[in-house]
């Protein structure tokens, strides 16, 4: 096991939501605006996923 396979073995949840191809989602979003946060709700369709663990990434339509 290399250093950054065990660095995200400890970032991984345990009872992670299970998320497939047409499932209906919804994204928090933070976006910094100068000295200002707020968070953005999107909910969109999963049209695609990539990668696996930790660096998991979905596009949303």
């Amino acid at each position: 096991m290399n250093l950054i396979d065990r660095i995200e073995a400890g970032e991984l949840k345990k009872e992670a939501p299970q998320v497939r191809i047409g499932d209906t989602v919804r994204a928090h979003i933070r976006i910094v605006e100068g000295e200002k946060e707020r968070v953005q709700v999107f909910e969109g369709i999963v049209i695609r996923l990539r990668g696996g663990g930790v660096r998991k990434t979905m596009t949303l339509r």
